[in-house]
């Protein structure tokens, strides 16, 4: 043995360190718009600027760079296009955050000095999640890094927003918008999280007009709002009612008459079966306000405050709305028409940045035409034009998009693209390009030169998000270089994201790029991946303080052994349960790797490596382990080519740990104490060959290999993905796979029947084909050596004492009455299963117990079928073990 140049423990931070700049410096990561080669390309998702990794992002970025390297490998000319989102609000509440502790408002500043300070905080703080991505071995195009508030970005969605407007696609409209008196601002639907709680429901009765003994009773959560009702609603086919509709109540506390009207939506078994109708404070109330032309009274300031109109006594005006609730209900007490309060379970919706109740408030917003830029992007994936895998989420896409609602796009901030819409002394709105042509469109409108006033509000972030498939390749810049671009790169091989942006990102995408792109999906598949959990299945927060911080894992763990974790574990529709245990495991097998190279160092192997073709060995052994080879080859490529990562990542290390590590290697051992220059070479090359094929998984870790033991000039990151070996059809492989299976059963007999390691009991086999025979003779040191045998022989049957099994149709015995004592053996394995069923019966128990699992917290009914699952499975090997006793 010969002395190695590899330490002889595996340092992954060591090994991480230097390797990045050299790829980047290369310009390996670069895509070539001149290249004969395919182009692949993937849009990575863009992180908030805002943003730090979070294994969310560990986990996209490492699937996507996987393909990237995967598909760079294989000869694409590969462009990842990496960039950064402005994200609207969340970047503007962190520079407000930091102007508030130093007691400043963004008001007292005016609009561009804060806006300076912005683009301050993004220049010093805005990169930080690309340096965490570039120790996660991400290797995007970074010279095309584009930011959604750069000129050409802005660029694209001013042309967007202008010809969707012209096109009708974008309007004004005074509507209901949720808002969010907080952060001052109207959000999105999705941007809104319905938290369950426990709340009071408040029966109050309106008095009949002409009556002073007849009410009509309704139910509320919000009786603050009762001040804007417009109407009294209750079911057409309501018995109860019927002679009520038509006539008019008295709003309590304002003397103001009301009608009594049929509508379908009050539901007739809940509550009172009559409900208040509060058109400018509620989504549903807002569509049968519509249907019954009732009047819109905004209550409300754009803090929650009781706003100071005629239709607010003077005593409420002003009160934040919660103060106004504890009046009104000790008013309605007072005067006798507060009937009961009761507790209900209800869903308050809540902003999912601020924490703080929305408000349904009625102003004048812009606003998409959703229903009719989803058509195209429905049909799209109709016809298969876009695919999501796994398919089942096109359910969840066209649920979605076939009940799409108006898209509020304005938002009340100063962070963003500003609406490019101009008003005149008479508020006739002007939307153009630019103030220039908005000028001149002013002057022809008017006959004369007026002053204007642009819009104070700012885009939705998703707006300028869903140009982005062909805004970052230069549209609508009319240039040759943006033109090749946009035909060479558009539409993009496939989106990787989690299914909780399906809605925010994926189908905005879809319409916006048909849209504008003349009906050209934006992609071809979106793959949807799952959620990292915590070992328990349990969603991360920062409240459980079950979080993993990607890069603590890193420092600890290394990048690969964190990207392979995660590849092996993304198994299509399962959210992944992640475990220091099984980044251990990768780690374990990043050390098995190191390893292995360590060993055919100082075997003088290494120097034969690539000096052999493979289809050309003879020894069964080489036969066999090319052929495993081949079989690893075919399965990863096919594997990673069906987003099924967790088969890939499986394949190859079922290849490297046990057919090269745990059995080639154990096999050549003999041969290479002496000349054995084909095993030499054949062990060298496949290991060589089997770096590429992890390449995309643990790249930090095979490019070291490949350069400190290989001696490659070469990078990794640019070599052929691995080849087919055209291996010649023989029996070897087949001869080498029966020598392990047969080793192996006859290791798991003497495990199960607790043989010493150093007995050496005889082999006896009944049933041998000629193949069978065959590997036993060639390889029958191996088999004695590996086996622990003193020996094998053929029978005609099995005496008294024989431990039997079979393998590949031959059965097998060991005969061990010298050995062990097999009446013990027999009382041992008989005592141990009596105790796993008594476990078994005592867990099932448990999960059967209906009370048990609803009120127990799931981490521990998991943990129950667990260790069910682990019982049944020493029952299982404790019943063989008894059977091959016979």
């Amino acid at each position: 043995m010969s002395d190695t140049k590899l330490p002889k423990t595996y340092d992954p931070q060591t090994v991480e360190a230097p390797w990045y700049d050299r790829w980047e410096s290369s310009g390996a990561f670069s895509s070539d718009p001149d290249s004969a080669e395919t182009p692949y390309t993937i849009m990575m998702p863009p992180p908030n600027v805002t943003g730090s990794l979070h294994m969310g992002h560990a986990l996209t970025f490492t699937l996507q760079d996987l393909l990237i390297r995967f598909n760079r490998m294989r000869g694409r000319d590969t462009l990842w296009q990496p960039g950064q989102d402005h994200a609207g609000i969340a970047t503007q509440m962190v520079v407000e955050r930091q102007l508030a502790d130093q007691g400043i408002d963004r008001r007292d500043m005016g609009r561009d000095a804060f806006l300076e300070r912005m683009w301050e905080w993004k220049e010093e703080s805005g990169g930080m999640i690309q340096r965490q991505m570039r120790r996660l071995g991400a290797s995007p195009d970074w010279a095309r890094n584009r930011f959604t508030l750069d000129d050409g970005l802005s660029r694209a969605v001013v042309k967007t927003f202008v010809q969707m407007h012209r096109d009708g696609l974008i309007y004004r409209d005074k509507r209901l918008v949720n808002w969010d008196p907080k952060l001052l601002t109207a959000i999105s639907d999705l941007e809104v999280e319905q938290r369950e709680q426990e709340s009071s429901m408040w029966h109050l009765k309106y008095r009949l007009e002409g009556s002073e003994d007849e009410y009509i009773s309704i139910a509320t959560t919000r009786p603050e709002t009762m001040l804007g009702d417009g109407a009294v609603a209750v079911h057409p086919d309501d018995e109860r009612y019927k002679h009520l509709v038509g006539r008019m109540a008295i709003l309590p506390l304002s003397n103001r008459p009301i009608p009594i009207i049929a509508d379908e939506y009050p539901d007739p078994e809940k509550g009172s079966g009559a409900v208040k109708i509060t058109p400018a404070h509620d989504f549903n109330d807002f569509e049968v306000g519509r249907r019954h032309n009732l009047p819109l009274i905004n209550l409300m300031t754009s803090h929650a405050a009781m706003e100071s109109i005629p239709e607010i006594p003077a005593k409420y005006q002003g009160l934040d709305r919660y103060e106004a609730r504890k009046q009104i209900l000790a008013d309605m007490d007072a005067e006798g028409l507060l009937e009961h309060e009761e507790r209900v379970q209800n869903s308050v919706p809540h902003g999912d940045r601020s924490g703080v109740v929305i408000e349904p408030w009625l102003m004048d917003q812009w606003y998409v035409n959703a229903a009719e830029l989803a058509k195209p992007a429905i049909k799209a994936v109709e016809e298969g034009r876009t695919r999501f895998v796994p398919e089942r989420w096109s359910k969840t896409y066209f649920e979605w998009m076939r009940n799409i609602q108006p898209w509020c796009i304005s938002r009340q901030l100063w962070w963003g693209h500003r609406i490019p819409a101009w008003y005149g002394p008479d508020d006739h709105i002007f939307v153009e390009e630019n103030e220039a042509a908005a000028v001149s469109a002013a002057s022809a409108h008017y006959g004369k030169t007026v002053e204007l006033r642009r819009d104070d509000d700012v885009l939705d972030t998703w707006f300028s998000s869903g140009l982005w498939p062909f805004s970052t390749l230069g549209w609508p810049d009319d240039t040759p270089e943006v033109h090749a671009d946009l035909a060479r790169y558009y539409p993009g091989d496939v989106l990787v994201t989690g299914f909780d942006i399906i809605f925010f990102w994926v189908a905005r995408m879809m319409m916006m790029s048909m849209y504008v792109m003349d009906g050209e999906v934006p992609f071809r598949d979106v793959y949807i991946h799952a959620l990292v959990r915590d070992e328990k299945g349990q969603k991360m927060s920062k409240s459980k303080g079950n979080v993993m911080d990607p890069l603590d894992i890193i420092d600890q763990y290394g990048a690969d052994p964190l990207r392979f974790t995660l590849a092996a574990m993304a198994a299509q529709g399962r959210d992944i349960k992640m475990s220091t245990t099984r980044l251990e495991s990768y780690r374990n097998f990043a050390t098995k790797i190191w390893n292995a190279c360590r060993f055919l160092e100082m075997n003088n192997c290494i120097a034969s490596a690539k000096s052999i073709d493979l289809a050309a060995v003879s020894e069964p052994v080489n036969r066999w382990i090319v052929s495993e080879f081949n079989t690893a080859v075919a399965r990863t490529t096919a594997a990673v080519e069906a987003y099924r990562f967790n088969e890939a990542a499986d394949t190859i290390y079922g290849f490297i740990w046990n057919a090269y590590c745990d059995w080639y290697v154990e096999l050549i051992k003999p041969q290479l104490d002496g000349e054995a220059g084909e095993t030499r070479a054949t062990a060298a090359t496949v290991l060589e060959a089997s770096l590429r094929l992890l390449h995309p998984f643990m790249p930090y870790l095979t490019e070291e290999l490949n350069e400190k033991i290989f001696g490659s000039d070469d990078m990794m990151i640019t070599a052929a993905w691995p080849d087919h070996v055209d291996l010649p059809a023989s029996d070897a492989p087949a001869e080498i796979s029966f020598l392990i299976s047969l080793i192996t059963d006859i290791r798991h007999i003497r495990s199960e029947m607790n043989v010493p390691l150093s007995a050496k009991p005889v082999l006896q086999m009944r049933g041998l084909s000629d193949l069978q025979a065959r590997s036993i003779d060639v390889n029958k040191a191996a088999l004695l050596r590996l086996a622990r045998l003193d020996a094998f022989e053929t029978v005609d049957s099995f005496g008294n004492g024989t431990a039997r099994g079979s393998v590949d149709g031959v059965d097998i015995g060991l005969p061990l009455a010298d050995i062990l004592d097999l009446d013990a053996e027999r009382v041992r394995l008989e005592k141990a299963i009596t105790g796993v069923d008594d476990e078994i019966s005592k867990i099932a128990r448990k999960l059967d117990n209906p009370g048990f699992v609803a009120k127990a917290p799931a981490e521990v009914v998991e943990e129950n079928r667990r260790r069910l699952d682990e019982e049944n499975t020493r029952r299982v090997a404790i019943k063989a073990a008894l059977a091959r006793l016979g």
